[in-house]
């Protein structure tokens, strides 16, 4: 059996875990709007003042709270977590795929890095699961409300986050992250990394992943249209696979990752039986 060795699992947030944006399930109604409509005047402002859409976004919930009455409380942040609905398997996945990897001698460490708010998340029931979290997050005044976007994850600031799980980085940790380590010293090499996403935000992290010897995972929600964005991602090489978001026991999602896994701990078990037969080279007769 393989010396244990660190994987790490990946994963975007909304339409991956979780059926929609996490702001669409109590947030946007609480504003009294629907989601395509406020998503749609969101990213008009961020165009119209030339802003990223990320931060412009976060601006816009924060301005729009306020128009409404709205105090945006981490408690408040919190409590909307509790409202997010996930795709079928989502919320056994961590302990089957924690229990699988233990018995293949693999240590299994789980990570967000989501363009979703980091307050929210921290209200979900999958929360725990997680050693840490790359999102979004807003400072606070003295009063407990929001004040400014204090981190912002857009699509190129995923590619950082993913190489601070590379060199076993936290979230805050940025200038560490343009320091030189060798490979070999980083915790979770990229060929140990498995990573989940479903749309054109996670092609630098999937690219990245897939490229340096891990492996990408593109999920699509069943039987919907967005299955063709998911197969385009696979045939332009950003992926290894396109799969239905179901990530019950025996479904494609399980199947592909406990053999992604399977493989990596047969590979640890070579190399240990290589350097076994490298020490006998050097042993004297």
């Amino acid at each position: 059996m393989a010396k244990k060795v660190k994987v790490a699992l990946v994963y975007d947030f909304d339409d991956t875990l979780s059926t929609a944006y996490m702001q669409d399930y109590a947030l946007i109604p609480a504003f009294g709007m629907k989601p395509e409509t406020f998503w749609k005047n969101a990213n008009k402002w961020a165009t119209d003042n030339e802003a990223d859409q990320i931060t412009g976004t976060m601006y816009y919930v924060q301005k729009t709270a306020k128009e409404k009455g709205i105090q945006l409380t981490k408690e408040y942040f919190r409590k909307l977590g509790e409202n997010i609905e996930y795709y079928a398997g989502v919320q056994d996945w961590f302990q089957r795929i924690n229990k699988y990897g233990k018995w293949l001698g693999l240590t299994i460490e789980h990570f967000i890095i989501s363009a979703g708010y980091n307050e929210i998340l921290e209200g979900t029931e999958i929360r725990k699961y997680f050693k840490d979290v790359f999102a979004c997050s807003y400072a606070f005044d003295k009063d407990g409300l929001p004040l400014w976007p204090a981190r912002v994850v857009n699509y190129s600031i995923k590619a950082q986050c993913l190489s601070k799980i590379n060199k076993g980085l936290k979230q805050t940790e940025d200038r560490a992250v343009n320091e030189f380590t060798p490979d070999d010293q980083r915790p979770i090499p990229y060929k140990r990394m498995i990573y989940f996403g479903d749309g054109y935000t996670d092609i630098p992290p999937m690219k990245i992943t897939k490229d340096r010897g891990g492996h990408a995972i593109a999920v699509y929600k069943p039987k919907s249209k967005n299955k063709s964005n998911a197969i385009k991602l696979l045939k332009d090489e950003r992926v290894n696979f396109a799969l239905p978001a179901d990530y019950r026991e025996g479904k494609e999602i399980d199947h592909v990752v406990k053999t992604i896994l399977l493989k990596i701990a047969t590979e640890q078990n070579l190399e240990l039986l290589k350097s076994k037969e490298e020490k006998k080279k050097k042993t004297k007769r």
